[in-house]
């Protein structure tokens, strides 16, 4: 026999809400068009101190008119690998009210192709995203000397 429901259960539930609170007015905020532009911005973002020291994952969210809405850190690593949790990735792109994502991660040894998990990785995310509405442009890897886009490369 079920247990009846007191009448204060319901206040030992968690209470979520969701905010998303821009700095920058809609106005201001960059446009990409490019995998160049992408890395600019990236590469900008990066620690430089870390960049060939400690993977990392981040993602640029966008609007429709793909104007940046913020940088989502989505993991921070060591110097093989980091893990990017889908779930996380999509819970800030859709607190943000993205529709566009751009996924982004360096390769500390300075080698910019994919390696067959982050090509997993990203259809993945990709496959995921499309259920809510939500397109990756992109996957960049980033190091200091250049790039690789998974979208120049046909790969998305």
């Amino acid at each position: 026999m079920e247990k009846e429901m007191n009448n204060q259960d319901w206040t030992r539930v968690a209470e979520i809400e969701i905010s998303y609170h821009p700095k920058v007015k809609p106005s201001q905020r960059p446009v990409i068009r490019t995998s160049g532009e992408i890395y600019r911005i990236l590469y900008q973002l990066w620690n430089k101190n870390l960049l060939e020291l400690q993977e990392e994952f981040k993602v640029l969210l966008l609007n429709r008119r793909n104007k940046i809405l913020g940088v989502f850190n989505a993991s921070a690593g060591g110097i093989a690998g980091t893990v990017a949790d889908p779930k996380l990735i999509l819970a800030a792109a859709l607190r943000a009210g993205a529709s566009l994502l751009v996924l982004a991660h360096n390769h500390p040894s300075g080698e910019a192709r994919p390696s067959r998990a982050d090509e997993i990785l990203t259809e993945k995310i990709k496959t995921a995203a499309s259920f809510l509405d939500m397109t990756v442009l992109d996957h960049v890897i980033v190091t200091t000397e250049g790039y690789f886009s998974f979208a120049d490369a046909g790969l998305l």
